[in-house]
């Protein structure tokens, strides 16, 4: 069965992520462009660094190819961040990014972006998951690449790059960045985010040393995630090579993870923290903010002090993007990452992240620690620990039936002040800590992820759950 969760299809190499399932989700797609009345404009089709990428991405554009759907196929790798952006300038239909994003190197997958550059809704990839399940390999209809090219089918796009980057450029404080001088080290984790990225950052005059920037399907033996678990050697290269910012990208450029000249890891709460902090009150845009509910509830107390409203959405980009739109909302994100700003795309972007990050350095001449130091000072510390808990199909019927069937909770030894069944099992208490336990839509895992005043809080939670449900090993 091909499923679409919240990142997209994804799927082991080699037992589903093979050519006929490829070629079927293709046709599926082909077949919902033609029942919406949608097949009039071309499909940007682009892909990552991972293994078999570029191949699936060729067969993707051969079945368009054979369904008289133009393709738009990049020369290169590119993060699904400009398929996004191409998608929404150019008014398309419909974008393809073979990618499996942070997952590990034996994953790949299909992201299928939608019209004004947005992840496709749920009703969306559930009718095209009905789709491909009616159809055989014997209804594939396809047209070799190479005569695609010739016939006008396969289009490559040259400079694709030029927009995305330019756009970047046009809302930067380019000036304050050259003034400044930052030296940074990128780390794109071999992924596809690098060169858009190096551009900004050499225009804007900063100098930038890379490390891991060449094609490795294997991702270094490591998960292409920029995690504090995954970012040793960067951390470790900053401090000898005396620089002041760590910059690192996942596998397919949409998620971010920052180390300072000291050392010190900031994750993605304390990144979408800072950069509200910076567009409200240093910039001055005014708005709202957006968070999943599996994100830091510093951005609540933050957004009650600047007499704005923090809101929650369920788990996956596309609600957050869907919710900045409804409230013109400064920016969204979530723990894992991602983030997006009012005005650029609709989805998670570490390029644009990571370059308003390095503007926010040079305009208030402060060091990342200083900031969220400062912030911490007047909003508290809140501090969240996450748990991935591998399954067999019987423990995640049992854990399916305590949460989510009967409404078990733990003891947790302290009142609980409201639970929500939104999106997983949310625990909220009165002092704003939170533990939520749900199944990952991405991967085989249940994560259950908490914050508190400090770590032992947070764990007690988590540790609290793996009780209840006979995971304490």
């Amino acid at each position: 069965m091909i499923r679409f969760g919240t990142g997209g299809w994804r799927a082991v190499i080699g037992s589903d992520f093979i050519e006929q399932n490829i070629r079927l989700v293709a046709e599926g797609i082909c077949t919902l462009m033609a029942e919406e009345g949608k097949t009039d404009k071309p499909v940007i089709v682009g892909y990552d660094h991972r293994f078999l990428s570029d191949t699936a991405a060729r067969w993707m554009a051969e079945v368009l190819a054979g369904h008289g759907v133009t393709v738009w196929f990049l020369n290169r790798s590119a993060p699904t961040p400009l398929i996004m952006h191409t998608v929404l300038r150019q008014s398309l239909h419909y974008g393809i990014e073979i990618t499996a994003s942070h997952n590990p190197s034996s994953y790949n997958g299909v992201k299928l972006i939608v019209e004004e550059g947005r992840d496709a809704p749920v009703e969306t990839t559930r009718r095209l998951e009905e789709l491909i399940a009616a159809l055989s390999p014997a209804s594939v209809h396809s047209l070799p690449f190479d005569d695609a090219v010739r016939q006008g089918l396969v289009v490559y796009r040259k400079n694709p790059f030029n927009g995305f980057i330019d756009d970047i450029l046009s809302v930067l404080n380019v000036e304050a960045i050259r003034e400044h001088g930052a030296r940074v080290l990128f780390d794109p984790m071999y992924g596809s985010g690098t060169y858009p990225l190096l551009v900004i950052l050499c225009t804007a005059r900063c100098t930038v040393d890379m490390i891991h920037n060449t094609r490795d399907a294997h991702f270094g033996g490591s998960l292409p995630a920029p995690t504090v678990q995954g970012l040793g050697e960067l951390r470790n290269r900053v401090l000898s090579g005396h620089y002041e910012l760590g910059i690192a990208f996942d596998g397919d450029g949409d998620r971010l993870g920052i180390i300072d000249s000291n050392g010190r890891y900031l994750n993605a709460n304390e990144i979408l923290v800072m950069l509200y902090w910076y567009l409200h009150e240093i910039k001055g845009w005014r708005g709202p903010v957006v968070r999943n509910l599996a994100t830091t509830h510093m951005l609540d107390a933050m957004a009650a002090d600047f007499g704005e409203v923090c809101y929650e959405v369920p788990v996956g980009f596309k609600y957050i993007s869907s919710k900045i739109d409804e409230v013109d909302a400064v920016l969204g994100g979530e723990s894992s990452g991602g983030l997006t700003v009012r005005g650029h795309i609709h989805g998670k972007d570490s390029i644009y992240a990571a370059s308003l990050f390095v503007e926010m350095l040079s305009v208030v001449e402060k060091s990342p620690s200083q900031i969220i130091d400062d912030l911490t000072v007047r909003y508290g510390h809140y501090e969240m620990v996450e748990d991935n808990i591998t399954f067999t199909p019987d423990q995640k019927a049992t854990v399916n039936r305590i949460i989510f069937e009967e409404r078990q909770l733990p003891d947790f030894g302290k009142p609980v002040e409201k639970v929500s069944y939104e999106d997983g099992c949310k625990v909220y208490f009165a002092d704003h800590s939170f533990v939520i336990c749900r199944f990952s839509g991405t991967e085989p895992l249940l994560r259950i992820f908490a914050e508190g005043e400090d770590s032992t809080v947070a764990k007690g939670y988590i540790q609290a759950f793996r009780e209840l449900l006979s995971l304490d090993s």
